[in-house]
């Protein structure tokens, strides 16, 4: 093998000249920025999330659990709405205009969010419109995944689309972290009395999200490039943004898209994300009703074991990207939601041991003195399975072990699952483009975080964990069951259309 063909089968050294090789320098040097863009998308939803509910009732006393639950899914709601339309921008204008815009939607949101204790009046409602911006702004997703698909290669494409799902965990992983740093300014905080502000544990996050935001524009307007390839990595499109040079238009590229392929890719995407926020949403009842934590403990353990899970993911997308090499996509896809499939069969209760009911509302009981939970030393705080979910009283209690085991398994199969279902869409749609259809994608996924938690608030208070996860099962086979009957369909464009092998 000579020189210049050992070169060719490398990412980064594309050409056979010094310019080939800017352009391609450049080419993922834009790319970096849409991963770092992908980032703040994530710390912009986790990094107020856990104090969104003290900071809602510090503004508004009059809001309760339920308008929370609004304020919570606000952020998805928007992002469902303004995906599709961000990517339909993206088609037909530079890129750069709808990032711009989306970015500059959220730094105004987490400016609202920061002002809202500050309105007169409706302080809850001025909240919920500021994480529903918030949510918009983030829609600019949908553009990044559609150009990082457009800017690589079919070989690249797995691991551009592993760095950014990295990119992604790190965000979700960070931005908690962050706001567990800032709370050590307390609720008084710093007053900024020239432009009315207070700097507390609940408006720092927002503020830090909007100076990322800032930094995020200027890396857009300084780095970013645009560049489009076609599936053995040869620039068709560049986009400079310079007066002297001008915009080459990409050529059009013959062939359809495999519609069926790409609506059972939006199913698929739907039910990984439907079944992932499900089980982030179950964690905390569900441990505190089988292993009688506190309310202290079990935010402290899932919080854990939820952090370990985001760094798993990191090293699973790490892996995925060696792994896909050899096996291909298809296969790693079917072996991740074999696993999300096998730890929610694992969360099934067996057994003849009952959890611990609350002492709460036990006045009259005839319960066994085993059977009750002991109250916390700390507080009256009861603890245990509720007495008001009848399930608890003839349900088998899920052993910690077989938690443990099931969060391992879902933890590796949902960001196996998760990688592969955006590398094989990107390369479904082929050169064509993107920005629509990845908006379409986006808007599954946040529908699936929409649905999700209502979902599980409903078929787990009324039905109980049996119920809950046999669905689940159902769910997860049924996908599983899509998957074969379709695996044939889900090949790249150019593979279909016979221009590569596949």
């Amino acid at each position: 093998m000579s020189l210049f063909e050992s070169e060719e089968s490398t990412p980064l050294l594309r050409g056979d000249n010094a310019r080939n090789e800017d352009a391609d320098r450049c080419r993922w040097r834009s790319i970096r920025v849409m991963n770092f863009t992908m980032f703040l998308s994530s710390i912009g939803f986790t990094i107020v999330i856990t104090s969104i509910w003290p900071y809602l009732k510090n503004i508004d006393n009059s809001a309760d659990a339920s308008f929370l639950g609004w304020v919570v899914a606000a952020y998805s709601l928007g992002q469902m709405v303004a995906s599709p339309l961000f990517g339909l921008w993206s088609n037909h204008r530079p890129q750069r205009e709808p990032l711009v815009c989306s970015i500059f939607i959220n730094i105004s949101a987490n400016m609202y969010y920061t002002y809202a204790y500050l309105l007169p009046s409706h302080n809850k409602i001025h909240m919920l419109l500021a994480r529903t911006f918030v949510g918009i702004g983030s829609g600019n997703v949908a553009v990044v995944r559609s150009y990082v698909a457009g800017a690589t290669s079919l070989k690249e494409r797995t691991c551009a689309m592993a760095n950014m799902s990295a990119c992604q965990a790190f965000g979700f992983i960070l931005g908690p972290a962050l706001q567990a740093a800032l709370s050590f300014i307390g609720e008084t905080g710093i007053r900024v009395n020239a432009i009315l502000l207070q700097v507390n544990m609940y408006t720092a996050p927002a503020l830090l999200a909007a100076c990322f935001g800032v930094i995020n524009i200027l890396l857009v307007f300084l780095v970013l490039r645009e560049h489009s390839v076609d599936a053995h990595g040869r620039e068709i499109r560049a986009i400079n943004y310079t007066p002297e040079e001008q915009v080459a238009v990409a050529p059009a590229v013959e062939g359809d898209i495999d519609q069926i392929a790409v609506l059972t890719s939006n199913i698929l995407f739907f039910i990984i994300l439907f079944i992932f926020a499900v089980f982030e949403t179950i964690s905390t009842p569900l441990s505190m009703d089988m292993f009688a934590w506190t309310r202290k403990d079990a935010i402290l353990y899932n919080g854990i074991i939820l952090a370990a899970i985001g760094f798993v993911s990191i090293f699973v997308f790490l892996v995925v990207k060696v792994v896909s090499a050899r096996v291909g996509d298809r296969p790693l896809l079917l072996g991740g939601l074999t696993l999300i499939f096998a730890g929610f069969f694992i969360l099934l209760p067996w057994g003849n041991q009952y959890p611990k009911i609350q002492w709460a509302d036990l006045q009259n009981n005839t319960m066994p003195v085993e059977r009750l939970a002991p109250t916390s030393s700390s507080s009256l705080e009861p603890t245990g399975c509720p007495s008001e979910q009848t399930w608890c009283l003839f349900t088998p209690v899920i052993y910690l072990a077989q938690y443990i085991t099931a969060d391992i398994l879902i933890g590796v199969g949902y960001p196996t699952c998760n990688v592969m279902s955006y590398t094989l869409y990107s390369k479904i749609l082929g050169p064509k483009p993107q920005g629509v259809y990845m908006g379409w994608l986006t808007a599954s996924g946040s529908g699936a975080r929409t649905l999700g938690p209502v979902f599980v608030s409903h078929v787990y208070a009324i039905l109980g964990p049996r119920w809950n996860f046999s669905i689940i099962c159902g769910i997860v086979l049924a996908a599983i069951i899509l998957l074969s009957a379709m695996y044939k369909r889900l090949i790249a464009f150019s593979v279909r259309h016979g221009r590569v092998e596949e």
